[in-house]
Order: structure tokens, then C-alpha cells, then sequence
């Protein structure tokens, strides 16, 4: 094997040390989420649902019993999820129905009316508008 002459291991040098440098602003410029790998999720309108829509992704119908009446203005669902922007807010919900707690019974669909008459609402767990459960002194 050949040993490099000054002027080549001098290029060498260059060519790594520019190379370094060029890693590590592609490091900072895709660590500050500006590169293509910065993700965007835009959550859009909230879904319509007759009984209201669980708290957490993927945003599907609450079905009826779900949300006790606090959650409710006039009859129509106040919000939940990143789709609530009112002040700081638990209500009462039934486990019964929440598909976190493995209820797998029938959820109404986006767009669908409610029925002419609702379900009693027998939920004793409360939760904020981003379905975490309230701390004991708020129950």
C-alpha cells in the first residue's frame, strides 16, 4: 500500500473535516423538526356524533351513556379531546361504555341522529376533556 503525499493527506483532512461539519448542521437542522423528517398533524373539525366522541385518538362516537349530562349544553356536546378550548373542566363518564376499559358493544356513527330517548346516565368516573381521570379531591 502506497503512503499518501502531503498535498492528499492535507485534501483528506479538509474533505473530513468538512464532512464533520456538514453532519452536524444536518443534525441540528433535522433535530429542530424543520428537515424532512418534521411531521405535521393537523387534527381538523371535530367528528359529529350524536352522544359525543372519546376523549383520546382515534376520536371515535361515544355511545349513549358514555358522557354524564354535564358535558352537554342545551343537548349539544360541549367537546373533548384538542378539540375543547374551554376552561379546565371534569365530568362524569361511565367506565361501562369507554373502550379504554374494554367496552366492545356498539359505538353510533359520524353523522348519525340520537335516538328520541336517551339512556340513564349511571357513570361515576369523571374525566378532563382529554380523558385523563380527575385527582381524587375532584371526584
Amino acid at each position: 500500500m502506497r503512503a499518501l503525499s502531503g498535498g492528499s493527506m492535507q485534501t483528506l483532512r479538509r474533505l473530513s473535516v468538512t464532512a464533520a461539519i456538514a453532519g452536524l448542521f444536518a443534525a441540528a437542522f433535522f433535530m429542530a423538526g424543520c428537515g424532512p423528517t418534521g411531521v405535521a398533524v393537523g387534527v381538523g373539525v371535530p367528528p359529529v356524533c350524536p352522544y359525543g366522541y372519546y376523549e383520546t385518538p382515534p376520536y371515535a362516537c361515544a355511545p349513549d351513556g358514555y358522557y354524564g349530562p354535564e358535558w352537554f349544553a342545551n343537548g349539544v356536546f360541549i367537546g373533548a379531546g384538542p378539540w375543547y378550548h374551554g376552561p379546565r373542566f371534569y365530568g362524569h363518564v361511565d367506565h361501562a361504555y369507554d373502550v379504554r376499559q374494554g367496552y366492545r358493544g356498539p359505538l353510533p356513527g359520524r353523522g348519525e341522529r340520537p335516538a328520541p330517548a336517551r339512556r340513564e346516565f349511571r357513570g361515576t368516573a369523571m374525566h378532563d376533556t382529554r380523558g385523563r381521570e380527575a385527582p381524587a379531591n375532584r371526584r
